[in-house]
């Protein structure tokens, strides 16, 4: 039998690429076992093929505004066959970025099947054994399927199939008003599905908050999107050749809704089943996730888990960082280890216009007891976004009470993903507003929406009495 490796990763996608990289770069002796294609969900059927997609309908919505860009009139024909064949061809132009070859080159030794876990230092793929050191699990997680009665009498779309359809729907029903439903659902309706989303909550983006979301609805339904919120989805039927969604809406009535396509999209869930996790050592939370300590340990001694399988955030930056600690803790402990640190943790839904958020916003702050103060800045007071017909939104700040310390933002705008580094610098690195308001940004770009939100915050805390002073110190000056 060949030499132990130090580290076998199970799951090739960004949690189990990042571990397998760090390992290899620390010259480990490495194992990666993929049972699907290397780069996981988010290569492949999540992140990368979904922005995609919504560059390609975000460009069809700018041509019908074109009367707002000074353009009298604007001619365009597509065939959606050709926009998911851009999709595909996308998906290609990354995957070298994480394929076998390239992690081959880097020292991991790449193994394509399903890896069976025999113990705690045993993983069995394609009939061969490897003995490890460590193991460290990342399988990720795929969509969950709610119990939803006559839905297996059809063949339903969610994100891991939604990139097989050749043909745009006429009729689409997104089931979800999370971020997933949210982005699908503005995109197809901007391409020119029929599309109407269904959200048992009362409002779609549930951890947003109400003015967040309130932006977002009103431009869905700019975009034709029929939003059927506090409804709950009861049964599929099939009536001849058509196919209907019941719906109960919150005051008894019920609606049902012809479709020619239904997107799934109610969450997702963690791959552990089929595995005696008992026998590892390995504790599941009530959600399935695997339950991990603070430095990202699945049993007490040997095996850890990084990205959905663990949770608690569905982000593959999120399993990245993980996996640094993972791959870490797993090869240099006992000298050295570290605990994970989720305290500036950022996201973006990429509707348009995108929505940001890092750290705290209202709901979660009420919720937790901690007490804030709120600086909002109108994205329509902005150069930048004028100039771009971008003028909508805002930036958000919270601080602490008095001080301008930074306990969370959300900016929803055009490139509100980009603006938000800001604020995650802040956070983590500890400056406040007044080191933003000291910082010059270039003129006219949409980052100084960052600057004037610091600037009125200012405002807001000059002292009164500094003002009278001033005013008089002014006057005797002339």
């Amino acid at each position: 039998m060949a030499d132990p490796y130090n580290l076998v990763v199970i799951g090739g996608g960004s949690a189990g690429l990042v571990s397998a990289y760090i390992g290899a770069a620390v010259k480990a002796k490495v194992a990666l076992i993929e049972k699907n294609k290397m780069g996981g969900d988010c290569l492949n059927t999540g992140c990368v093929p979904s922005k995609a997609l919504i560059r390609s309908s975000r460009f069809i919505a700018e041509m019908k505004r074109h009367h707002d860009f000074g353009i009298k009139e604007v001619q365009y024909n597509f065939d959606f066959k050709d926009v998911m064949q851009r999709v595909h061809q996308i998906i290609g132009k990354i995957e070298p970025h994480d394929s076998i070859e390239r992690y081959t080159n880097l020292g991991v030794e790449c193994f394509t099947g399903e890896a069976k876990i025999i113990d705690k230092n045993t993983v069995e793929v394609n009939g061969q054994i490897l003995k490890t050191k460590n193991i460290i699990l990342a399988m990720g997680a795929e969509p969950l399927i709610p119990p939803l009665k006559g839905l297996e009498k059809i063949n339903y779309l969610t994100s891991d199939n939604l990139w097989e359809l050749q043909h745009l729907p006429q009729r689409l029903i997104v089931l979800g008003g999370g971020p997933i439903g949210s982005e699908m659902t503005q995109a197809f309706a901007r391409l020119g599905s029929n599309v109407t989303q269904v959200e048992m909550e009362k409002r779609i983006l549930g951890r947003e908050d109400d003015d967040v979301a309130a932006i977002i609805s009103q431009e869905f339904l700019k975009d034709g999107v029929h939003l059927l919120t506090d409804a709950k989805a009861v049964e599929v039927q099939l009536n001849g050749n058509d196919k209907l969604l019941i719906c109960e809406l919150s005051d008894g009535k019920i609606e049902k809704i012809v479709f020619d396509e239904i997107l799934v999209a109610v969450g997702r869930r963690p791959r552990t089943d089929e595995v005696d996790w008992e026998k590892l050592g390995v504790r599941l939370r009530k959600n399935k996730t695997i339950e991990v300590d603070a430095f990202m340990r699945a049993n007490d001694c040997n095996i850890f888990a990084a990205g959905d399988i663990t949770g608690p955030y569905q982000f593959t930056h999120v399993a990245s960082h993980q996996a640094w600690y993972c791959a870490v803790n797993a090869l240099f402990r006992p000298i050295k280890k570290f605990k994970v640190n989720y305290d500036v943790i950022p996201w973006v839904t990429y509707t348009d216009p995108e929505v940001a958020q890092v750290g705290l916003n209202e709901n979660t702050a009420i919720a937790q007891g901690i007490p804030y103060e709120v600086t909002k800045y109108g994205i329509d007071d902005l150069d930048r976004a004028i100039a771009e017909s971008a003028d909508h939104g805002f930036v958000k700040v919270l601080t602490a009470p008095g001080k301008d310390k930074v306990l969370g933002c959300t900016i929803v705008s055009h490139q509100a993903g980009e603006l938000i580094t800001e604020f995650v610098s802040a956070m983590k690195h500890g400056f406040g507003l007044n080191s933003i308001l000291g910082t010059i940004h270039s003129y006219p770009t949409m980052s100084e929406a960052n600057k004037y939100a610091a600037g009125d915050w200012k405002k807001a805390h000059t002292p009164d009495w500094a003002l009278k002073f001033l005013r008089k110190y002014h006057s005797w000056r002339r």
